[in-house]
């Protein structure tokens, strides 16, 4: 093989293991990028709540869920013997998700977000003995009142009013 062949094949050589290396350490650098894991607890006072996530069952209290969209969530908790609770909450994006740092964020492996909710259960309040014939009575005076507004165009009349 002449000289310049020998010099030929030992650039060739040469390119080809920077070529390899450059291709592992590309690798290795997407290996390591994880994606940012987000994630929302809701934990309640007392514990056992059946949690909705914008009307989804997501689990009972103590809980923790995956998620991908910064916002407006609504929330309900629902627990026997309590009083059913309806709210929203805003899940609020750190600084580093904004466009611009949010490129660099995605790229530190490990990088978490946790959101934390925690909610006190008001416990119901027992139902009074209900008058079965005074809960008629009412019910008539409503059922005349709205018969009164139907006929009257949407102008209500007092019930036991005169007319």
């Amino acid at each position: 093989m002449s000289e310049a062949a020998q010099r030929y094949a030992g650039g060739m050589r040469r390119r080809a293991v920077r070529a390899a290396m450059w291709a592992w350490v590309g690798a290795l650098a997407v290996a390591g990028v994880g994606c940012v894991e987000r994630t929302i607890t809701v934990t309640s006072e007392p514990a056992g709540a059946l949690v909705h996530l914008n009307d989804e069952p997501i689990g009972r209290t103590p809980v923790q869920v995956p998620f991908t969209f910064y916002g407006v969530y609504d929330v309900r908790l629902d627990l026997a013997g309590y009083e059913p609770l309806w709210t929203q909450q805003k899940a609020q994006a750190p600084w580093w998700e904004n466009p611009g740092p949010d490129l660099v964020g995605e790229l530190i492996p490990g990088n978490e977000v946790g959101i934390a909710w925690h909610y006190e259960l008001t416990p119901q309040t027992p139902v009074d003995d209900v008058d079965p014939d005074a809960l008629i009575e009412r019910a008539a005076a409503m059922g005349a009142t709205v018969r009164g507004e139907l006929e009257n165009g949407g102008e209500g009349s007092e019930p036991g009013g005169d007319e």
